[in-house]
């Protein structure tokens, strides 16, 4: 389908000698026409800013559809903004489908093309089969929402069903590599990116006890599968946070919209130690790989980097590994919010302890355990912070003591004080194993 919309696109930059873009109605990149000019109008911040990041900001959308574009029945001219990045008029040609704006053409106008040309009625035909391939598009990633949410919830005996009822939508071919990427907490207010983000086939939101979390199904081709599978889950994390107000502190490459500035994902910038009872971090997102059954329980569940074809391996049966994969990406996403060292994404593969936690995590009680809870109260959340510092530098006191910025005789009260508090032997191996497992997981 995206190369119809190519050809669309081609199409009417060839018709009107001008270079023509489609966005879907949330301005996401679709195709965009080649251009041979040396004018530096035809490729100002806003457009170059929307083919090199494959969309635009809130402020952008926000400029356009001033306008009206999101309810013209015609084509609509938006004058030069330089102060805002747009310095090169824009015509837009809403892509219909059944009276609903589903996208838009934009054509890079100087004023020179009348609304009344000819040429405009023929690109006017062109936009409405746009219209009706993204209208046609909307309709199957809606679908495959429902059918991935189907899945997720369908248990064992409910897998093979529903897992033959989703490959026809999301079209896996056999090969392929797939992986679920979690986003927990999801705040893209009930939207989900399917369709929007390369290589996501399929997403939908899943409602648990505090929070909604997104789950997306991804396709990845060729080689560097945990790599790409990586970037696209930043790039979801990207989405809810664009939803912030405009005029909130930017990420880098804002300032290439000039005046029109929005959030960005979160940066990959130096961490601050925290305690088990920090404030939360903001959104987090895990990745795993998708396996069929029977395959995922090798270690690191890992799929080879040329693809997943095997003997049997249909796309039926590999999507029945989606839930398994689902219920580990959705743990990393967990670990990541506990660990700071892990954020913003988490792999499966790389969580080391944190695939036993996760797992320790879901079966046990709301209640810690009883000889490490005095540790979790809020007063006591030096000493806690203390202590598992001491464990995660193995018990090397002077490496602890620098890392907490003390000294070593204020460590060593602080250690004696957790032995009396709790009645454990930091001297035995079986202690410190419970304490240090019990803090971890008190972050979970």
């Amino acid at each position: 389908m995206r190369a119809d919309f190519q050809e669309l696109v081609d199409e009417v930059s060839a018709l009107l000698d001008a270079p023509a873009t489609l966005e879907g109605r949330d301005f996401g990149l679709i195709a965009f026409g080649a251009h041979d000019s040396d004018d530096d109008r035809v490729m100002d911040p806003v457009r170059t800013s929307s083919i090199l990041r494959r969309g635009s900001t809130p402020a952008v959308r926000a400029w356009f559809e001033r306008f009206g574009i999101t309810r013209a029945d015609r084509p609509v001219r938006i004058p030069a903004a330089p102060d805002a990045g747009v310095r090169t008029g824009r015509i837009c040609l809403p892509a219909r489908s059944g009276g609903v704006v589903y996208g838009y053409i934009w054509l890079l106008d100087d004023g020179a093309l009348s609304l009344d040309d000819p040429r405009l009625t023929i690109a006017w035909g062109a936009a409405e089969r746009a219209g009706a391939l993204l209208a046609a598009r909307a309709g199957a990633v809606a679908r495959g929402g429902e059918l991935l949410s189907e899945l997720l919830a369908a248990g064992p005996s409910g897998a093979a069903a529903a897992a033959a009822a989703l490959a026809p939508t999301v079209r896996v071919d056999v090969g392929e590599v797939l992986a679920v990427v979690a986003v927990a907490p999801w705040t893209g207010r009930g939207s989900t990116p399917a369709g929007v983000v390369p290589g996501v086939v399929a997403a939908c939101t899943v409602s648990e006890s505090d929070a909604v979390t997104l789950a997306a199904l991804v396709r990845l081709r060729g080689d560097g599968a945990e790599g790409r599978a990586l970037a696209a889950a930043r790039t979801l994390l990207g989405g809810p946070a664009a939803a912030r107000p405009v005029g909130a502190v930017a990420g880098a490459g804002a300032a290439a919209h000039g005046g029109l500035r929005a959030g960005a994902a979160p940066p990959d910038g130096p961490r601050v130690p925290e305690t088990a009872h920090a404030a939360p971090p903001g959104p987090t997102a895990g990745v795993a790989a998708v396996r069929p059954p029977g395959e995922a329980g090798q270690p690191g569940g890992r799929v080879p980097e040329g693809g997943g074809e095997r003997s049997g391996d249909t796309p039926p049966l590999r999507l029945q590994g989606v839930p398994d994969a689902w219920r580990r990406a959705r743990a990393a996403a967990r670990a990541a919010r506990a660990e700071p060292r892990l954020r913003p994404v988490a792999h499966w593969d790389r969580l080391g302890p944190y695939r036993l936690l996760t797992t320790a995590a879901e079966v046990a009680t709301d209640e810690p355990d009883p000889a490490v809870s005095v540790l979790l109260r809020a007063d006591q959340r030096e000493l806690a912070r203390t202590v598992e510092s001491y464990l995660d530098h193995a018990g090397a006191a002077g490496r602890t003591a620098a890392a907490l910025g003390v000294h070593r005789q204020t460590l060593y009260y602080r250690l004696s004080r957790v032995e009396q508090l709790t009645g454990l032997d930091l001297a035995d191996g079986a202690d410190r194993l419970l304490l240090h497992m019990a803090l971890k997981t008190a972050r979970l």
